[in-house]
């Protein structure tokens, strides 16, 4: 399987998710930012980092890249998309996932290893961990509180739509401790901690955030 990753300007995280993805057993395909053009990948990630600067506001320009009219357009025709991260942040914007991610409440960059409830393992990207399993991956985010309105967080919580939880602490003030939503076809996974930090014992990180890449290959054969 083919999988592209997006490099925008101030992508920090692309190499380590180019990474991920050959760790779990598919190829990986940079795709540029300016390039309206997928190369005819099976699913897309959309890194983290600080995407043109987190100017005007965090993954506002981003998109309006040409190569995110591809995203937008394949996702909605069921293309698996991942973003981590920023990506996530990319993703609300593009209005492929619903709310907005804003900045923490205590306002101040949080960088740790953060535990999980995987909360719904029903998405191409989750299908390997079981119902309410809980993982340890890290966690680096200044602008990572995710927020909706009543409407939207109740449609999002009753719908089962929450992808994973915060556990042990809340560390940016997130509604709901939520840290990962889906859409409602499971497509579309938004995450704020980075599974592609912990895909290998030899980085002393763990395996914990390996499941998001190996959860696709049963995603996409089925």
């Amino acid at each position: 399987m083919k999988v592209g990753v997006v490099t925008f300007p101030g992508s920090l995280d692309d190499v380590d998710a180019r990474r991920a993805v050959r760790i779990g057993g598919n190829e990986a395909i940079a795709l540029w930012h300016a390039d309206a053009d997928l190369k005819g990948v099976d699913a897309v990630v959309l890194p983290g980092g600080f995407s043109y600067g987190d100017y005007l506001r965090c993954g506002a320009i981003s998109r309006f890249a040409p190569v995110m009219t591809e995203v937008v357009r394949a996702a909605t025709d069921g293309l698996p998309v991942l973003g981590i991260c920023n990506g996530f942040q990319i993703l609300c914007e593009s209005h492929l996932l619903p709310g907005a991610l804003i900045r923490n409440d205590h306002r101040k960059f949080v960088c740790r290893d953060q535990r999980l409830r995987i909360e719904n393992n029903r998405t191409a990207w989750t299908s390997s961990y079981a119902p309410g399993e809980e993982i340890v991956i890290a966690l680096k985010n200044g602008e990572g509180g995710f927020v909706a309105d009543p409407g939207t967080l109740a449609r999002i919580e009753g719908e089962g739509q929450v992808v994973a939880r915060y556990l042990e602490v809340n560390p940016n003030g997130s509604l709901n401790d939520i840290a990962g939503i889906t859409n409602e076809r499971g497509n579309v996974v938004g995450l704020m901690p980075h599974p592609e930090h912990a895909v290998e014992e030899l980085t002393g990180s763990g395996t914990d955030g390996l499941g998001f890449f190996t959860s696709l290959a049963a995603a996409v054969l089925t």
